[in-house]
């Protein structure tokens, strides 16, 4: 899997989440929005492998995470992240609703329509979302 994978599965995932949105789907929304998110970030951490380099050990370990904090860090991209943070409230804000994402959400029932519908606004708004700011580092 490359860089370019991971994109292309960070925009499918969240075309799919609309879809299920749609369709009133809000469990499977829920989850596949964040798995956009986790994709994104991996994709961020895949921009700083260099073709023919030998991956370091830690940074290939820490990558298979489905923590977003974590791969933020991994990404290179925390310090940036919490200046945007300090700098942009909208900014702020939607991270605070995606952040409380977990892969364990493929397990739970029960999403309503407002948690799925706030998470997919928060990645997916033109303005401060958390998939634009992401795309510039990966």
């Amino acid at each position: 899997m490359n860089r370019q994978d991971l994109q292309w599965l960070a925009r499918t995932r969240l075309s799919e989440a609309r879809v299920l949105l749609a369709a009133k789907k809000y469990d499977g929304a829920y989850y596949l929005a964040g798995y956009a998110v986790e994709c994104a970030l991996k994709a961020c951490v895949a921009k700083k492998v260099r073709k023919f380099d030998f991956p370091d050990k830690k940074l290939a370990l820490d990558s298979y995470s489905h923590d977003l904090e974590q791969l933020l860090s991994v990404a290179g991209l925390k310090q940036m992240h919490e200046q945007e943070k300090e700098t942009n409230a909208d900014f702020k804000v939607k991270w605070l609703v995606v952040r409380d994402w977990s892969e364990k959400a493929r397990y739970s029932r029960g999403r309503s329509r407002t948690e799925a519908k706030d998470l997919y606004a928060a990645i997916t708004a033109q303005r401060n979302g958390i998939l634009r700011w992401l795309k510039k580092y990966w």
